[in-house]
């Protein structure tokens, strides 16, 4: 016998389908056996009363099984948030899954026309703010949100809600992130974390524009046991490319993504390369060789205090690091160069800032002088990433504080590693020859608020303690420089601005190899005048 959810209507159409073959049958015996009286009112009523009274019965089995399982005396008393159709579901989910850890015992939904409503025997008791009277009166310890899309500001609400009230929160993901894409169980609710509360989903993507630029060709990602090197190669490795090959200049790195990519770490095969883009000939050498036709140039110093004490390493990386990579892959008759830069490129008051600005504007020459396509991408902090503040914070909290954070309205723009990298593939893609591609960072978010997010995730009472700007540090971030022409790339989270072009002559005329306190000297304004404007 086929089972349906109680009440709907396949269920109501194989009991309707059923009676009426019966009926059918009736008159098809009362025709056939004439001797045999039967009213002809009998082929009519007896499928209705029949209907009646099998939804009846199944209707009062079901609810008693029901009110039954609602008694799980053992499970985490819940109080689910959303009575849409995730909210539905998961409640039918807990109630019916004998490994539930949780017991749903009412529901909350702004939308008030759904008060009074009872799912499964479990009532809807009010709106979210009732939620601190509806988790006194049921003695909840949980709420479950079950709000697929509810966005970051929500979220920082409802746990601040929850915090009021002495509840533990858990969620949903995203509804890509279903396991079971429409059915949602209780063993999909995890704890709010900080992707969610800083507001970074997936990102759409064009799969068939990335595939025909990576699929069959050469590709080369330097700096690729790096956070965002490592991640590109394994993203760039789902398209299929002819060849994968993985540059750094750090072995064990190096050993780690081709760990994390092939589950095997021998630093085996040709397609591990152990190079420093400062060594000019050893990068015209291995390009030759190799032959990309795409090219990721990940590899970068990028932590702003120890560049402010150190100018001349990134001037030796950052600046003539990124022309050596340039110049190799020029020479070697690369298709596309994606260069990955940053959002202190943007108005730069850093020297780390001002490399990176100066390796895009080498990129947009590269692009005016040389055959090929040559694109920067731009975008700021990226969660998770070695020598953010995340990890930085999570020891901290780890070792018992306190949290050091420079300034109280210091803020940056965040977005996760993964999706950084996606849209780096989407930029190198769809990018024109010499723009700068802008990803879309959405809101900036105070560095102390994330700080006390995570102290909040630990449970944990820990300091804060705030130790002043460092040299060359910018309260706020920017995405654009004054007068930056925008440019729309038909793809919703980014767009293009173009800089000016500068080569490699005017920049050494400038500044000598040995002179790196002159590259400081001119962010900081102390009388250095270059003919350059950066």
């Amino acid at each position: 016998m086929v089972r349906h959810m109680r009440g709907s209507f396949d269920e109501v159409t194989s009991v309707v389908k059923t009676a009426l073959i019966t009926g059918l049958a009736i008159i098809a015996i009362a025709w056939a056996t004439p001797e045999v009286f039967l009213p002809r009112s009998v082929a009519v009523l007896a499928p209705a009363l029949a209907i009646v009274l099998m939804l009846a019965v199944r209707f009062t089995v079901r609810t008693y099984r029901s009110r039954q399982v609602a008694q799980n005396p053992d499970g985490e008393r819940v109080i689910v948030l959303g009575a849409g159709l995730a909210g539905r579901r998961l409640i039918s989910n807990m109630l019916h899954d004998d490994r539930s850890e949780f017991a749903p015992v009412g529901l909350l939904d702004d939308d008030r026309s759904k008060r009074r409503l009872k799912i499964e025997g479990i009532p809807v008791m009010g709106t979210r703010g009732d939620l601190a009277a509806v988790a006194e009166r049921t003695q909840a310890r949980y709420l479950a949100v079950a709000i697929p899309r509810a966005d970051s500001d929500l979220l920082r609400e409802i746990q601040e809600q929850t915090r009021e009230a002495g509840l533990q929160v858990k969620t949903l993901p995203p509804i890509e992130q279903w396991l079971r894409a429409s059915d949602p169980q209780a063993t999909d609710l995890r704890d709010i974390n900080l992707e969610d509360l800083l507001g970074r989903r997936a990102v759409e993507l064009d799969q068939e524009a990335i595939a025909d630029h990576l699929t069959g060709k050469v590709v080369l990602v330097t700096g690729a046991g790096g956070s965002i090197g490592s991640e590109l190669c394994r993203q760039i490795q789902r398209f299929s490319p002819a060849r994968l090959v993985m540059l750094d200049r750090d072995e064990s790195a190096l050993h780690a993504v081709q760990l994390s990519m092939t589950g095997r770490g021998l630093l085996e095969g040709e397609d591990l390369l152990l190079a420093d883009i400062r060594d000019e000939a050893r990068l015209q050498d291995a390009f030759a060789e190799i032959r990309p036709d795409v090219v990721f140039h990940a590899a970068a110093l990028k932590h702003l205090s120890l560049l402010e004490r150190y100018p001349h390493e990134a001037w030796q990386t950052n600046v003539l690091g990124t022309r050596n990579v340039l110049h190799a892959a020029s020479a070697a008759g690369v298709g596309t160069f994606v260069n990955i830069s940053t959002d202190k490129a943007a108005r730069p008051t850093s020297v780390l800032g001002y490399s990176k600005r100066m390796a895009e504007r080498l990129t947009a020459y590269y692009a005016e002088t040389k055959p090929g396509r040559y694109v920067s991408v731009r975008f700021g902090n990226v969660l998770g990433s070695r020598g953010s503040v995340i990890p930085a914070f999570t020891e901290q909290i780890r070792r018992g504080g306190p949290v050091t954070v420079t300034h109280p309205d210091v803020e940056r723009y965040f977005m996760l590693i993964p999706e950084a990298c996606q849209l780096v593939l989407q930029a190198g893609a769809i990018g024109r020859d010499g723009q700068v591609m802008v990803l879309d960072m959405g809101k900036p978010v105070k560095i102390v608020e994330v700080a006390r997010e995570l102290i909040s995730l630990s449970g944990r009472s820990i300091d804060i303690e705030f130790t002043g700007l460092r040299p060359g540090e910018k309260l706020t971030e920017v995405l654009f420089t004054q007068g930056d022409s925008h440019v729309s790339v038909g793809h919703p989270a980014m767009t293009a601005v173009t800089v000016p072009p500068l080569s490699m002559e005017t920049v050494q005329s400038s500044f000598s190899h040995s002179d790196a306190s002159r590259f400081l000297m001119m962010h900081e304004g102390r009388g250095f005048n270059a003919p350059i404007e950066v």
